[in-house]
């Protein structure tokens, strides 16, 4: 199915487990720019929507509750995804909701939440760029859970590269980030293309860049 079908099941599926304020909430807040997000950012790096919860509810540092645009939840994992509409709301701010708001922030990071924010503007006029933050940050914490048991230590920690930067790799990069001969590099490189770790991005006779395989491109 393409994008329109999985996200009508994806928030049905929430609607109908929420009642009360939960609900009167993802009614409300999931707005546009929410599913904006989810169509430019989301969907083409996934093309799913697991682990993502709209509209999380969280308990709030004043003994109250808050709602996250986006929850992405695994064990030992809980990253908040904020999509920041820009209007005149925002020239009317106080002092203090703009230093309550940095606090909610603060203590989200406090209770163990990685907090990734995007503007509308960002997600509207250049999602791909989106789409490389949110690769990463899920890809830092994903790359340290790899467990290849059949790959060698240097292997991975070319996945662990190529997954934290969300996009192609060269030779160069991997020789100076793991301090290797080029002869190494290209041995290594050549395994993990064998084992269809990696993909050749670019050149055909002398290869320049890697892209990840398929069974490790979406590590989600």
């Amino acid at each position: 199915m393409g994008f329109e079908e999985e996200y009508q099941i994806f928030i049905n599926a929430h609607l109908q487990a929420r009642t009360g304020e939960r609900l009167r909430r993802l009614q409300e807040g999931h707005k546009h720019a929410e599913m904006l997000f989810l169509k430019e950012v989301w969907w083409p790096l996934f093309h799913h929507f697991r682990y993502l919860y709209p509209e999380y509810e969280v308990n709030d540092f004043k003994d109250g509750t808050r709602y996250l645009d986006f929850a992405y939840i695994r064990p030992t994992i809980r990253i908040c995804f904020e999509i920041d509409g820009y209007g005149p709301h925002l020239k009317e701010i106080s002092r203090w909701q703009f230093s309550d708001s940095l606090e909610r922030q603060n203590q989200l990071v406090i209770d163990g939440w990685t907090v990734i924010r995007f503007s509308y503007d960002q997600v509207k006029e250049k999602p791909r760029r989106c789409q490389q933050i949110v690769q990463q940050v899920i890809g830092r914490w994903l790359g340290d859970e790899l467990d290849l048991t059949t790959l060698s230590l240097v292997e991975k920690e070319v996945l662990r590269l190529a997954i934290r930067k969300g996009e192609a790799i060269s030779p160069i990069e991997v020789q100076k980030y793991l301090k290797l001969s080029d002869k190494t590099v290209k041995k290594v490189l050549s395994q993990l293309v064998d084992k269809k770790m990696l993909i050749p991005a670019s050149g055909v006779v002398r290869v320049r860049s890697y892209r990840l395989g398929d069974q490790l491109k979406n590590p989600i």
